[in-house]
Formats: C-alpha cells, structure tokens, sequence
C-alpha cells in the first residue's frame, strides 16, 4: 500500500492506518462466517444495540442485511433494557427467535454491556464487536467478533469505525445466501481505501467550505445513510459545529424549509445502486435554493451538480460505505486545524462514553 506523508494529529495518522486496519479485520473475522450461520440457524431476526459512531456503524450493517442478505435487522433501544421492567432490570421482550450484535470500540461502555446481557436473559444469542482485547463485551458474547484497528488514540473514531463496518460486511455476507457472492469485491477494499488516503481528490475544497460554514448538514440514504450519520457527528465533536444527519427522504419532510445560502450541505452517494439518482435531484433542488453543496461520492450526473466534488471509492453499493466515509474523515481533520481546535481531543469527550444505565 501507498501511503501517505506523515501527518500532524493522532486523528490524521489514523486515518492513514485505515487500510491496515480493514485488511486485518477481514483477515480475522471472515473465518468467522460458518460460525455466524450456526448461530443465526432457525432465528430470524438480527437486533443491533450501539451509542455514538458504533451505532452508525450498524445502522449500516441493518442495510446491508436487508439488501444484501434478506434478513430483518433493526435498531436496539437500549433504555429497555436498562431502565424498564420489574425492578429496572430490562423489558419482558422474547428475544428467542433474535441475534442480537452490539457493537462498541471499546467493548466497555457499560448500557451496552448491560443490553447484551438484558438479551442473553431474553433468549437471543449474543455477537460482539469491540476492538479492545478481553473487553467485557467480548467475554460475555455467545460469538466474539474482535476487530483488529489496534489502539486509536484520538478521541473521534476513525480506524475502529471503519474496522466495525468490516465487521458489518462479515456478518452481511454470512448471513446471505450465497456468502462468497461479494468476495471479489471485498478483497479490494482495503486497497481502494488506501487510493483515497493518498489522492485526496476535492478534500482540500470540502475542508475549506467545512471550515468556513456556521450551519451544514449532512444527508445520504440506503446503504450510504450510516456515512452521512457519522460525517454528521465527526463534524460535530471535531469541528463544534452543530449538524443534522438526515436520510434525504426525511430531509424533504420538513427540514429543506430552513435550507438557503447560509446552509452547506454534504451529500454522500455510492456510485451506483438505485438512489444515485435521486441523490443528484437532491443536489439540484438544494443548490436551487441557495445552498453550498459538497458531494462525496456518486456518478458523473451526480458531480456535476455540487460545487465540491469530492472522489468515493470504486466500490459496489453494497461496500461503498468503507470508502465513503475516509475523505470527509480528512476534510474533517483538516477543517477543525484551521479553526484552531485539537481533532484528537475534542472539547468536553472521552474515549469511553459512559451512559446513565439506572
């Protein structure tokens, strides 16, 4: 792999790591697939529980199985598990016929632990994701999936983000009918990852307009829609600046009253699949009332109608999120220096979130 010049923040070096990271995660884990059909056998539903970057993570993963695999996923609600039932201890829900997947960077964020073990009460069967070795996570799970990012010293989650969205491939695949059906296309993630790390094409631009909006949102939808989620909150905890993450769908519900000329809005789109085009309408109808567009991703149609193009991955749909997020990951970086902030320690953050869990 390429490389890139040494960068000047723990954030920027780990985003530089990122394809190590990937290759190794999917190294470790794709074995993992056989395992995975064993324990999903005779369930039928698949249950994510996560907070912060590791939830949007598996908002993806909740796709990428409906798309991908035809298995129903959804989102956890933590709080039932925590707060509600006889004596706090978690909601009377049957859990029998579910996989329940919580994921977690550290492994030790304490309601994610009690979720997964709200669910092993309830009948599920238990996988966990985590990236730190002999987290209470992993060593209470039916399935431990570690994840090999290695530690990551900034505050905002870079390299264990995109190693949770290996993870996400891991599990969608197994679960699919045919588990090998994207495996030529996942052998060249981690290199593909490494072409964004080292050309940077549009970054330099979407840092600048990053860096000089006082109101950006950002929007996607589908398989993208977990990369929109977490550009949004990188934007928030490293930059300071409030964001809204919005499917695009959600978007025209309302919200596009309040775009006009003082608004940036970040589009991200995969470069094929069925919402390529809509994303490029989406651009259209923004800039039409004013707004400033950067534009991740997408086809030609979809460039030609922001004001920053930004280069995405040459990947299918189905994977394009692992090389979606990496350049708004260093325009990110780049944007919070040139407003003086410290990406690697965003003010007010820690590397393990502790949640109210009674």
């Amino acid at each position: 792999m390429t490389g890139v010049a040494a960068p000047e923040t723990h954030m920027a070096r780990e985003i530089a790591e990122q394809p190590a990271a990937v290759a190794a995660t999917l190294e470790a884990l794709l074995p993992l697939r056989e395992d995975l059909r064993r324990l999903f056998a005779g369930r039928r539903h698949v249950l994510f529980a996560a907070r912060g970057s590791s939830d949007n993570a598996a908002v993806y993963g909740r796709y990428l199985l409906g798309a991908h695999a035809g298995v129903r996923g959804s989102m956890a609600a933590p709080s039932l598990a925590t707060h509600y039932g006889p004596d706090g201890r978690g909601a009377a829900l049957d859990l029998d016929d579910t996989v329940v997947v919580s994921v977690s960077q550290s492994g030790a964020t304490e309601e994610i632990v009690a979720t997964q073990r709200w669910a092993a009460r309830r009948g599920a069967a238990t996988v966990a994701v985590a990236n730190v070795p002999g987290s209470p996570l992993l060593r209470t799970a039916d399935l431990p999936m570690q994840t090999a990012a290695g530690p990551e010293l900034a505050v905002p989650a870079t390299k264990s983000y995109l190693s949770q969205l290996a993870a996400m491939v891991v599990l969608g695949t197994a679960l699919a009918p045919d588990p090998t059906a994207l495996d030529a296309d996942v052998a060249r993630v981690a290199d593909e990852i490494d072409r964004l790390v080292a050309t940077q094409a549009g970054v330099d631009e979407a840092a600048a307009a990053l860096s000089a909006s006082r109101h950006p949102l950002v929007s996607g939808r589908g398989l993208a829609m977990g990369t929109a989620l977490e550009v949004a909150l990188k934007l928030e905890e490293t930059c300071l600046r409030p964001v809204r993450g919005l499917s695009y769908a959600d978007l025209r519900h309302g919200p596009i009253a309040v775009v006009d000329d003082d608004v940036l809005a970040v589009l991200v789109s995969a470069a094929d699949g069925p919402l390529v085009s809509p994303m490029a309408e989406l651009a259209a109808e923004l800039h039409g009332r004013g707004a400033r567009t950067v534009g991740v991703g997408g086809d030609a149609a979809f460039a030609a109608q922001v004001d920053v193009a930004v280069e995405g991955p040459d990947l299918p749909e189905t994977l394009a999120p692992l090389g979606l997020v990496v350049p708004m990951q260093l325009a990110i970086e780049r944007a919070a220096r040139v407003l003086g902030l410290d990406p690697d320690a965003p003010r007010g953050l820690r590397k393990v979130t502790r949640t109210d869990i009674g």
